[in-house]
């Protein structure tokens, strides 16, 4: 059975296309108007194995804000109808990444609750522009619209790190590998991994 997504978004503010196939081998179509951006969801995909494609057009001439809001507003949605109903799958996953001086651990529960923890970075991060295009300040948004559109609890800690593009790439491939670990198929599991019975 496939477990693709395939979400399409349109404001005023973008136009937001993703797909993404859970069971992929990281072959990434990344166009956002957001270089480092697009830098990070070609990780995302590459670190989770997802087959990924992203177009977004947006109003980037003012800020990145709201196509990056609106793009993890969509890989949500698009992670989540995937998703499907979750039968046979670990639904719990974990990453630590080192990037250099950078340290980040990721932890997912595919829950069917969203709820976001993001704690460490550096003050640094507050006002810092990678490229000067990409707010680090937006890391935070990310993970929260992504785990909130998606329906995921997500914890992502930053344990070291001073230079911002390290620290921010080492919480993005530590999502992805985390992502990847709890989506997988668990071939021990035969329905929902809930005493629920449901996620």
């Amino acid at each position: 059975m496939s477990r693709i997504g395939r979400v399409e978004r349109v404001t005023k503010e973008s136009k937001v296309l993703v797909e993404i196939d859970l069971d992929g081998t990281g072959t990434t179509e990344i166009a956002t108007g957001v270089p480092f951006f697009d830098h990070m969801l070609d990780a995302l995909g590459k670190h989770g194995a997802f087959d990924l494609t992203v177009r977004a057009e947006g109003d980037v001439e003012l800020d990145a804000h709201h196509t990056v809001e609106d793009v993890a507003i969509v890989l949500g949605q698009a992670l989540r109808q995937a998703l499907g109903d979750k039968k046979g799958i670990r639904r719990f996953g974990d990453a630590w990444i080192p990037m250099d001086e950078a340290l980040a651990h990721a932890v997912v529960d595919v829950s069917g609750r969203p709820y976001t923890v993001h704690t460490g970075e550096p003050e640094v991060m507050h006002g810092f522009v990678v490229g000067g295009h990409y707010p680090t300040v937006l890391n935070r948004h990310v993970f929260e619209s992504l785990a909130f559109h998606g329906h995921l609890a997500l914890h992502v800690r930053v344990l070291d790190g001073r230079d911002p593009h390290h620290i921010t790439e080492a919480e993005f491939k530590a999502v992805a590998r985390a992502l990847r670990a709890a989506t997988e198929p668990d071939t021990r599991i035969t329905g929902i991994a809930s005493t629920k019975g449901t996620l």
